[in-house]
């Protein structure tokens, strides 16, 4: 049977992969995203599983508001690099610099 334990060391796991996803990789925007998107899936997951040994909706109430929030970033992310790729012709984080001021 799938206890608690698993789920957590699960989401565990994923959250771990996107904080070294954030900072090992510090040179593509889209590889950014990803983890970050993999940082809330891990957040989702423990909100999930809490949710369901505690036997209250509240968690998955908010794991719909914390998707919600999740794709929406998403699309004005990828919306943001897809107008700075054609104005720069380039997505790489360093250029991300010259947009100041």
């Amino acid at each position: 049977m799938v206890g608690l334990e698993h789920y957590l060391t699960v989401a565990a796991a994923l959250f771990v992969i996107g904080i070294f996803g954030i900072f090992l990789n510090r040179k593509n925007v889209i590889v950014i995203l990803m983890s970050i998107e993999l940082i809330l899936l891990s957040v989702n997951i423990n909100l999930v599983a809490f949710s369901a040994h505690l036997g209250d909706l509240v968690g998955q109430v908010f794991t719909f508001f914390i998707l919600t929030v999740a794709a929406a970033e998403a699309a004005i992310g990828l919306a943001i690099l897809v107008c700075f790729f054609r104005n720069r012709g380039t997505i790489d984080v360093e250029a991300v610099n010259v947009m100041k001021g």
